[in-house]
C-alpha cells in the first residue's frame, strides 16, 4: 500500500503546511491529495504543492465533473503533470445537486454516463488524437445538429503530454457509480469506507464492474482517507474518536435531503440500517449531539487509524485485505513533530 495524505482546501494556513510536505516525504509520504468542493479551486492549490514537492503524487480527490468539461479536465491534469514531472493522479467525481445546480448552476444529470464519457474524451486527450467523439451527453467537435455554429474543427493538444494514460480515479459510493469505476477507472475512492463490511455493501457492484475490465487497465486501485492518531493516552483516543463520530453524523444525518443521502443510504448498507435511521432523524431535528451518540463506536474505530500502535496495525491489515492501495494517512495529532512521527510510524506499519 502506499501512503498518502490529505491537505485541507480552506484555512489560512495552506503555504506553511505546503512548505512541511517535506518532512513528510522525508518520512515515506507517497501522495499528496486535495479535494474541491465549494471553496477555493484544487488545481491552483495543486501547481504550488507541485513547485515545492518532488516526489510525492499530486491527486485530486476530486475535481467536479460537472462545473468543468472533459477536455478541460484532461488539459488540467496534462499541466499538473507537465510541471510536477508525470505526478498527477486525476480524480473526478459526481459532487451532488446541492453544490452542482446551487453553487455553479449547472444541471446535475446523469452523473454515471458522463463520467464513462469524461474518461473516454480524457485518454483520447492525452493520446494526442483529435477531439473528436459523439456521445450522449458531450460531442466533440459541437456541431450544428448539437447546437454548435459547424465551425468547430477537431484538434490536438499542443505537444505532447508527459503521460498519455495519466491515472484516473472515481469518487463513488452507489452501486452503479462503484461498478463503473471497476470498470474503465485505474482508482476508485470511496468515503467512510468500513473494510470488514465492504464486501457487503460493495462486493457486487466491484465484481460486476470487473468482469468488464479490461485487462490492459491492471489492478483496480482503492484510495482509502482515514484520520491517524497514534497513542496509548485513552483521553487522546477518545478525542480523536469522538471527532470521527462527529464527522459520520453529518455525512449520514445532514448531508443531501432526507430522501436523498447517499451516505445515508451506504450506512444502510453496511448493516446500519436501524442507525442511519435515527443518526438522521435526529440530525435532521437539531439534535446533533445525539446524533453524534448514536453513530456506533465500532464503525468510528473501522473507519480510522486511531490507536495504539498495535491497533493502528490491526487496521492497516484490514485495509489490505479489503484491498485498499493507497491509505490517505490524515494525521490529526496537536504538532506538526508528532504528526510526523505518527506518518513515519504509520510507513513503518505498511511493510
Amino acid at each position: 500500500m502506499k501512503l498518502g495524505m490529505p491537505l485541507r482546501y480552506y484555512g489560512n494556513e495552506f503555504a506553511t503546511e505546503v512548505d512541511r510536505l517535506t518532512d513528510f516525504e522525508q518520512v515515506g509520504l507517497e501522495r499528496v491529495m486535495i479535494a474541491e468542493a465549494y471553496s477555493v479551486d484544487a488545481v491552483s492549490q495543486m501547481g504550488y504543492v507541485a513547485a515545492k514537492t518532488r516526489h510525492a503524487e499530486l491527486a485530486f480527490g476530486v475535481l467536479p465533473m460537472f462545473s468543468r468539461t472533459p477536455t478541460n479536465l484532461a488539459m488540467t491534469a496534462a499541466g499538473i503533470d507537465y510541471v510536477s514531472g508525470g505526478r498527477c493522479v486525476l480524480g473526478i467525481g459526481a459532487s451532488g445537486p446541492q453544490v452542482i445546480e446551487g453553487f455553479h448552476g449547472v444541471k446535475y444529470d446523469a452523473p454515471v454516463e458522463r463520467a464513462r464519457e469524461h474518461v473516454a474524451i480524457c485518454r483520447k486527450i492525452w493520446r494526442r488524437e483529435p477531439s473528436e467523439y459523439r456521445g450522449k451527453h458531450y460531442v466533440l467537435p459541437l456541431d450544428v445538429d448539437a447546437g454548435g455554429s459547424g465551425l468547430g474543427k477537431p484538434l490536438k493538444i499542443i505537444g505532447k503530454p508527459v503521460r498519455e494514460r495519466i491515472p484516473m480515479g472515481l469518487a463513488a459510493i452507489g452501486p452503479k457509480n462503484v461498478e463503473l469505476a471497476a470498470e474503465i477507472f485505474d482508482e476508485w475512492q470511496p468515503i467512510l469506507f468500513h473494510p470488514e463490511r465492504a464486501d457487503r455493501a460493495f462486493g457486487e457492484a466491484l465484481r460486476a464492474g470487473g468482469s468488464r475490465r479490461d485487462e490492459d487497465l491492471g489492478v483496480l486501485g482503492i484510495s482509502v482517507q482515514c484520520p491517524l492518531l497514534i497513542s496509548d493516552d485513552p483521553g487522546r483516543i477518545d478525542g480523536a474518536l469522538n471527532a470521527v463520530r462527529e464527522n459520520v453524523a453529518l455525512y449520514v444525518g445532514g448531508m443531501g435531503a432526507a430522501g436523498k443521502n447517499y451516505y445515508n443510504t451506504l450506512f444502510a448498507r453496511y448493516g446500519y440500517e436501524k442507525e442511519a435511521a435515527e443518526i438522521q432523524r435526529l440530525f435532521l431535528a437539531g439534535s446533533k449531539m445525539a446524533a453524534v451518540e448514536a453513530v456506533p463506536h465500532e464503525f468510528s474505530r473501522a473507519i480510522s487509524l486511531i490507536g495504539s500502535r498495535g491497533e493502528v496495525r490491526d487496521r492497516l491489515v484490514a485495509l489490505r485485505a479489503a484491498g485498499v492501495t493507497c491509505v490517505l494517512a490524515d494525521p490529526v495529532a496537536g504538532s506538526h513533530a508528532q504528526r510526523v512521527s505518527d506518518m513515519a510510524a504509520a510507513k513503518d506499519l505498511m511493510i
